[in-house]
């Protein structure tokens, strides 16, 4: 009879042959087996820091129209696709990852947006959650050509004018015949007012579902906007992060469109933070359906410009800050205020060291007053700094300055700020008049406990 350590080395050498037979099988179909989809995980706790009342009522956009449905590409039982069809004329502009490592969604939405815009097209946008379909070689290629073709034949539009976003596991290839088998469903099912249900399939470690709008007064009607988001983790943008959809029934010529997007994402989606991980598959696409009664936009130095790009980064913001709520195991919103850098690359260089640095973010999660950190942090950034012009606070409570901890400082005030849900840190280096303002959360053993079962 075979010893036990016998038969482990038996079944050990039978996997082995097992996984040899399937790798060979694989690459004679040249196509890797799609892993069979998985169990839904169960009911995530909604974060502490989620908007009180739930999705937001978001308005109806004219010329856009939404449709959902369980495709099955890694989990069963949640809807894991979104269609989103949009009108004749549409204008779209976009800013995606820089990441040297996009995934083939992201390379063929900029190639896309470099083309001429057609003034009578349709459009449609197609995005799938449970799969990134990044680092996927020729695979992946394939696939987007494969999805954004079967949507351009089910919506007799343009290939060039269909965009498709990815977002989940890395590396693993896209099975995208489960997407394109369900067209037909998700045609059928296209309606306007189903943009919530859009946010939800989006999602992946989201605990929520995330919207923002807002309205304006245009000449001879209102201009609506209504956009929606899904990210909680690998958020450390260099574009815009996560996925992002903005659309809005604004008549506006795509370059003008593309203006506003570019001059606002700096300050929004480039200015939040909840890990320092950067994705692969980061999009942000904006579209106006010219739908709207008002006048139209053409110049963005007009009162009706500047009124809607600031609408439109209003609701960019929202969605941006949304996401740091929903932070993985976030149990805290902080707001980092730097000024007085050499200039606002400076700003943002500290205020990003600080943001980021695990020392900062667990002794926030520990309600720790340890503001020797954030000098760690300013030290570390690479900014100008001059260590005796420091000064910090915790909300209004000055803490440090000229060099060391004011005299008053009060250790039990400073802990008290702490408990706080929202904090607001400010550093002001005393050196110059640059500025910046990010956002982040706090690091807790929940962010370890996603990540770290996050393909099982």
């Amino acid at each position: 009879m075979a010893t036990k350590s016998e038969l482990k080395a038996k079944t050990k050498r039978l996997k082995e042959k097992v996984r040899a037979l399937r790798e060979r099988l694989d690459n004679a179909a040249g196509d890797p087996v799609a892993p069979p989809p998985k169990a839904p995980r169960p009911e995530k706790k909604v974060s502490p820091l989620a908007p009180r009342g739930g999705f937001p009522a978001l308005p109806r956009i004219e010329g856009v129209e939404f449709a959902t449905v369980e495709a099955n590409v890694r989990y069963r039982g949640r809807k894991d696709v979104m269609l989103v069809r949009l009108a004749p004329g549409t204008a779209i502009a976009g800013a995606f990852t820089r990441s040297a490592t996009r995934a083939a969604c992201v390379l063929d939405c900029e190639s896309k947006l470099k083309l001429p815009q057609p003034a009578d097209a349709g459009a449609a946008i197609i995005v799938n959650s449970g799969n990134a379909n990044a680092f996927t070689g020729r695979l992946g290629v394939e696939a987007v050509e494969a999805v954004t073709q079967a949507v351009a034949r089910a919506l007799s539009i343009p290939a060039e004018r269909v965009f498709s976003s990815s977002t989940g596991v890395i590396g693993e290839p896209l099975p995208h015949e489960r997407i394109t088998a369900k067209l037909p469903e998700l045609v059928a099912r296209l309606a306007p007012d189903a943009i919530e249900d859009a946010a939800r399939a989006i999602m992946t470690t989201d605990t929520f579902p995330k919207g923002a709008s807002a309205e304006i007064s245009g000449d001879g009607g209102p201009i609506r906007i209504a956009g929606i988001a899904k990210g909680s983790g690998m958020i450390a943008p260099d574009m815009a992060t996560m996925l992002v959809y903005v659309f809005t029934d604004a008549k506006i010529p795509a370059p003008l469109l593309q203006q506003i997007v570019s001059r606002h994402v700096d300050d929004t989606f480039n200015a939040i933070t909840v890990d320092s991980d950067t994705s692969t598959s980061d999009a942000l696409i904006v579209a106006a359906t010219g739908r709207s009664q008002a006048a139209p936009i053409t110049d963005l130095d007009s009162a009706m410009g500047r009124a809607f790009a600031d609408a439109l980064h209003a609701v960019m913001l929202d969605l941006a800050q949304q996401v740091v709520r929903d932070g993985e195991g976030a149990t805290k919103f902080v707001e980092i205020q730097v000024t007085g850098a050499a200039d606002r690359q400076d700003a943002h260089r500290v205020a990003m060291a600080i943001a980021n640095s695990p020392l900062v973010k667990t002794a926030i999660a520990g309600e720790d007053a340890n503001w020797g950190r954030i000098v760690m942090a300013i030290g570390k950034s690479g900014a100008r700094v001059d260590r005796d012009r420091i000064s910090i606070r915790f909300g209004d409570i000055l803490v440090a300055e000229n060099g060391w901890r004011v005299p008053d400082y009060s250790e039990e005030a400073a802990s008290a700020y702490m408990k706080n849900d929202e904090l607001v840190i400010g550093v002001d280096l005393g050196v110059g008049d640059g500025a910046r303002t990010v956002w982040t959360c706090d690091l807790t053993h929940g962010y370890i406990d996603i990540n770290g079962s996050y393909r099982s």
